[in-house]
């Protein structure tokens, strides 16, 4: 997903005020009732326009790319598939992550979908001049694809305060005995090419990650970069969040001694496919998918839904209560 000292961006690119990440924060944060959406909802992003806040996710029912809408972060509305059309080298069913960026002129939607050519999943990107789309995506080719790693997945735009643009994303080596790193490219001022080359950043290593790191977001907090992660099985409640800080965007970065951040806990299962939100009033919350413990998993009745947990900080420690 999503933001990223996007109000700053705002500022330098002419665009609508969006999320900032150093706003200042309320002494007391409001309470929501989880979840907020409270149905599939998988591999959240959220966008802050203004006083209004988009939430994209994963597909389902059908729907490439859902988009819904709200004014208070509590009560939400379908606004229908924000990616309704896929480029010509995607196949559909399965569209993940769908990330968007305020960039110049517009927002960039960055999403995997099926390489049809190769069967791997790769990253495409696609433009729209309004938050809720629809985004169009005309290139003949991925943005990133890197077979001989197994693919790509996991798009993640940012904006650093001298406004300019990155995306992370996790190459797929999971799909196939290969190693899962998280890695970095600079983008262009559009959002909609790569400049420079891309560096790798972590890989899977400590041991509540097994064999996949991914959902990768960058959030910049006191002058240092904090680059939240998801590791463990997807699909039980082993998976978890982490995270490892770095002074730059591009790295490196040192994980966490303390990972995982957030984990399966109370009503919420292997939360996941983690941001970062600054709302309206200051408060910053990051957001996620959980299971319901009693029903993890599909087919069997489970629901990847929406959660919001308020993100504090001990000195340079980040705390989700």
């Amino acid at each position: 997903m999503r933001r990223r000292l996007a109000a700053l961006a705002g500022l330098l690119l002419g665009l609508p005020l969006t999320l900032a990440a150093t706003a200042p924060q309320s002494s007391s944060t409001p309470q929501l009732s989880n979840p907020v959406i409270a149905e599939d909802f998988a591999d959240p992003d959220l966008l802050r326009f203004g006083r209004e806040y988009y939430a994209y996710s994963t597909n389902t029912g059908g729907v490439n790319a859902p988009v819904f809408r709200s004014a208070d972060l509590q009560h939400w509305r379908s606004l229908g598939d924000a990616l309704p059309v896929l480029p010509a080298w995607a196949s559909g069913g399965n569209t993940w992550a769908p990330d968007v960026l305020a960039v110049r002129g517009g927002y960039a939607m960055y999403f995997t979908a099926r390489h049809t050519a190769s069967g791997r999943q790769c990253i495409g990107v696609a433009f729209s001049v309004r938050p809720q789309g629809p985004f169009v995506s005309r290139s003949a080719k991925p943005l990133v694809c890197q077979l001989d790693e197994g693919g790509s997945i996991d798009a993640s735009g940012f904006t650093d305060k001298d406004g300019r643009l990155y995306l992370y994303w996790k190459n797929d080596g999971n799909c196939c005995n290969q190693l899962t790193g998280l890695w970095v490219q600079p983008l262009a001022a559009d959002g909609q090419s790569l400049t420079g080359k891309p560096h790798d950043l972590i890989y899977n290593a400590q041991l509540w990650e097994g064999s996949v790191i991914e959902a990768p977001f960058m959030y910049l907090h006191a002058g240092r970069y904090y680059l939240f992660y998801s590791g463990g099985t997807w699909d039980s409640d082993t998976y978890a969040v982490g995270y490892a800080v770095g002074t730059s965007p591009l790295g490196p970065f040192k994980k966490s001694p303390d990972n995982p951040l957030l984990m399966t806990s109370g009503k919420v299962a292997g939360p996941g496919g983690e941001g970062v939100l600054t709302d309206a009033r200051g408060h910053v919350w990051m957001y996620y998918h959980g299971w319901e413990p009693q029903a993890i998993g599909y087919p069997v009745g489970g629901r990847r839904a929406l959660y919001f947990s308020p993100l504090k900080w001990n000195g340079t420690l980040p705390v989700v209560r």
